[in-house]
């Protein structure tokens, strides 16, 4: 028998742990939950209407991927008190440097863009026009860096991702049946059909919505700002798995909701199965419209200070959120130069919004294997890691997401060129 006193210890510990672990927790949840963002919502609707249940075994894969990913820039970010940018220069010379940050800060940019497109197709189904909502959303994210802390930003943060979440009661309001759900989306398998380049295209385009460039450099840079040391590292990757088993959760609801009302339907974009799914699950197409611009707020809040924290990591400047403006006026004046400017694009009368969101699909398949193979060559480092240099088994599963993105990321580009390549 546990004794009054032993288990009122036992509790305490406990508590202990919790409380440690909502200290430090925030960066994995962060970046992994603003991974949902407009583009990845429209990608995770568009699937469901096409193909229903049948690829939620596909997701499910992608969470040890986004993990293992993400889990090397909390390591990486704890030991060298270092950001992605700046680790890249230090560990490959001002070529590669700056290859990585101006490439990053290109697709950040345009990402940026489409995070805004998102929002404003978002709040124009409530009535609401454009230039208000990119004002609106520019003011809110200006309140939220100018605090001069960083402790502030991420707790307001996690409430916009507490707010992602809507997806999960929006999926129980249309009823799907959960023996279909189990036997047809767990089960790995070829959706009827065969595979075909849009089966291939739906798959890139789902692993595109999982690991992004932007997340690599906000998650070490986020790590760094924060101040977590080595000892933390542990609670990093906790952090980093619930944040990764959160993002694919959230994907699979919105799945089940379109594949349930949608199957057959061809959606553009999340704005437009918002609007279809109102016409008969008012409260479903509501909560899907809520989550997209909140997914597009929680985008640009990261996109936009991974690019700043970037920039001032690479130049030498201040650049964290615990300084005030007087103290980094550079990194300020980029974050608020990048944001506008983005949202500007948008009010743009007949701007190329399809062909930017298309280019920035191209520009980050670009980016990305470099930014896998920097961070797992950095990872390696014995002098800078120590005991906490990767592994045999993290080598050989980070080694295998590469080659196995390399490879499909070639696969997609010639069956742009070739589209009988899969008929």
């Amino acid at each position: 028998m546990i004794s009054v006193s032993q288990a009122y210890y036992a509790f305490r510990r406990f508590w202990k742990a919790i409380k440690l672990f909502f200290l430090i927790s925030g960066p994995g949840i962060v970046v992994m939950v603003a991974d949902n963002d407009a583009g990845g919502i429209t990608t995770y609707a568009a699937t469901g209407a096409k193909y229903g249940y049948h690829l939620i075994w596909f997701l499910l894969i992608l969470i040890p991927v986004a993990y293992y990913v993400q889990e090397m820039t909390v390591r990486l970010g704890a030991v060298t008190k270092r950001g992605h940018g700046e680790a890249i220069f230090a560990g490959f010379g001002a070529f590669w440097g700056w290859f990585s940050l101006l490439d990053l800060m290109l697709v950040n940019w345009l990402t940026l863009v489409t995070e805004f497109i998102g929002m404003t197709s978002a709040l124009r189904i409530f009535g609401v026009p454009p230039w208000l909502t990119v004002l609106g959303v520019c003011v809110l994210m200006g309140i939220m860096v100018v605090n001069g802390r960083y402790w502030t930003w991420e707790k307001i943060a996690l409430v916009f991702c507490a707010v992602n979440l809507i997806y999960i009661p929006g999926a129980f309001m249309v009823q799907p049946s959960v023996h279909d759900i189990i036997n047809t989306g767990f089960v790995p398998h070829i959706p009827p059909g065969g595979f075909t380049n849009t089966l291939f295209f739906f798959l890139m385009a789902n692993i595109g919505t999982t690991i992004a460039p932007w997340m690599l450099f906000f998650q070490q840079s986020a790590v760094v700002d924060k101040g977590m040391k080595e000892k933390d590292i542990p609670w990093g990757r906790l952090d980093t798995l619930i944040g990764s088993i959160l993002t694919v959760v959230v994907a699979i609801f919105i799945v089940i909701v379109t594949g349930t009302i949608l199957r057959g339907v061809n959606i553009d974009d999340a704005a437009q199965a918002s609007q279809i799914l109102m016409q008969t699950q008012k409260y479903a197409g509501t909560f899907m419209a809520i989550g997209l611009f909140d997914a597009g707020l929680l985008g640009a809040i990261c996109i936009s200070l991974a690019s700043s924290w970037a920039f001032g990591e690479v130049f030498g400047w201040a650049h964290s959120l615990n300084n005030k403006i007087r103290e980094a006026p550079w990194f300020y004046a980029n974050y608020f130069i990048t944001l506008i400017s983005a949202g500007l694009v948008v009010l743009i009368p007949n701007a190329p919004l399809v062909l930017i969101t298309l280019f920035v699909q191209v520009v980050a398949v670009t980016l990305l294997p470099a930014a896998l193979v920097f961070l797992i060559l950095l990872l390696n480092n014995k002098k800078t890691m120590g005991e906490y240099t990767n592994s045999l088994w993290q080598n050989t599963v980070t080694g295998t997401i590469v080659v196995v993105i390399v490879v499909l990321s070639t696969l997609y580009g010639l069956s742009t060129l070739f589209p009988n390549l899969f008929t």
